[in-house]
């Protein structure tokens, strides 16, 4: 399974989206609180260029916002999509 990191905070509903369709899809990811951990919010920032939530980043892969699309074909790129995801 590939590897998901989401870089989010508290009261963002884009990231409160993005985290749930991957609890529902059985998708594992690891959460980086931006608002408080400034290491990870550097992070992100070298990740995505930008300060803006959520940042997804699926095996290097980066995502800015919830784009399900997006993060679909991502996933299905390397065999992770079930049919649970087909569009």
């Amino acid at each position: 399974m590939k590897k998901v990191e989401i870089y989010s905070t508290p009261t963002c509903t884009y990231c409160k989206a993005a985290k749930e369709f991957f609890d529902a899809q059985g998708i594992t990811y690891v959460e980086h609180d931006v608002a408080v951990d400034e290491t990870q919010r550097n992070t992100m920032v070298e990740k995505s260029g930008q300060m803006g939530v959520p940042v997804i980043d699926i095996e290097g892969e980066i995502i800015v916002g919830f784009d399900e699309a997006r993060i679909k074909e991502v996933l299905a790129s390397a065999g992770e999509e079930d049919t649970n995801m087909a569009a």
